[in-house]
């Protein structure tokens, strides 16, 4: 069994926002398989695939991003998966807008969601899907830069991040942790986020 959170914050006001990457990859996601992210439980939305005949959860936690523990705790305690069985996927202010990154392990960047899961879990071991949204100009703060709609020159590029961390998400699922990081990285950094 899978289980891909994707961290955002719920609710019309944040949709479109630079928080909420990794609600738009689970969507994504569940757009290519025809799967619907609808169902309330666990503190979140949660829709159900099969991958190469293994169950994978897509996870929207409808919580506060800073509380994304509560819907992952909830989940671990009832499908008891494993560090190894979990992708979170989330914005990244450390990325350029547009790039995604395989990461396995490693701190919380100062997203407060990923230091949510972490406390939930007692392990940062899983695996991070990170899309760069980039540093907020000088006269912005972190938080008000991630809590507001991209500019008009980033949409582009975050959509085209959406796919490619959607296709980060499939290379997980059917070949692992390393070959997605040598294959995503890899590719990223060859070609500076661009689409191929």
């Amino acid at each position: 069994m899978w289980v891909v959170v994707g961290l955002g914050n719920p609710g019309r006001r944040y949709r479109a926002t630079r928080h909420n990457m990794g609600f738009r990859v689970v969507d994504r996601l569940a757009d290519r398989w025809a799967v619907q992210v609808r169902r309330e439980a666990h503190h979140a939305l949660v829709g159900e695939a099969r991958r190469d005949g293994t169950r994978v959860l897509l996870v929207k936690p409808q919580t506060f991003m800073n509380a994304s523990n509560q819907a992952v705790s909830s989940l671990k305690r009832f499908y008891r998966f494993g560090l190894q069985d979990l992708i979170l996927i989330h914005d990244d202010v450390d990325l350029d807008p547009g790039r995604v990154r395989i990461r396995q392990g490693g701190g919380t960047g100062g997203n407060r969601g990923v230091a949510a899961v972490i406390d939930a879990l007692g392990d940062p071991g899983f695996v991070r899907v990170k899309v760069g949204v980039g540093r907020p100009p000088a006269n912005c703060s972190t938080a008000d830069h991630v809590l507001t709609a991209p500019a008009a020159h980033e949409l582009s590029l975050l959509e085209s991040a959406c796919d490619r961390a959607a296709d980060a998400v499939e290379i997980l699922l059917a070949d692992g942790a390393a070959e997605a990081m040598n294959r995503i990285n890899q590719r990223e950094k060859r070609n500076g986020g661009s689409p191929l």
